[in-house]
């Protein structure tokens, strides 16, 4: 009545396993596609910031401020250290 049921149930089961195990090697393969783009986005990104930080300690050793705390450091960063130990030792 609809044009499959002359065909051979055991064909068309063959036929949708073919079908479905061609979908997964498609997903698998887009899927590695995309995860090697990412490793490789991650990779670039960590070597970005390690240009960026040798940038800075350049930077900073140029204008000889090495043994002083960055800009953005807090004023007394011992302070925070010292809250955090009284909270885990209470």
């Amino acid at each position: 009545m609809d044009g499959h049921d002359s065909e051979d149930p055991k064909q068309s089961t063959a036929d949708m396993t073919a079908f479905v195990q061609n979908l997964l090697q498609q997903m698998q393969s887009r899927f590695q596609t995309m995860s090697d783009s990412i490793v490789t986005k991650i990779d670039d990104m960590g070597n970005r910031i390690n240009e960026l930080e040798q940038s800075i300690n350049d930077l900073r050793a140029e204008i000889g401020v090495e043994g002083s705390p960055s800009p953005a450091a807090p004023a007394k960063p011992t302070d925070e250290e010292e809250s955090n130990k009284e909270e885990g030792s209470a």
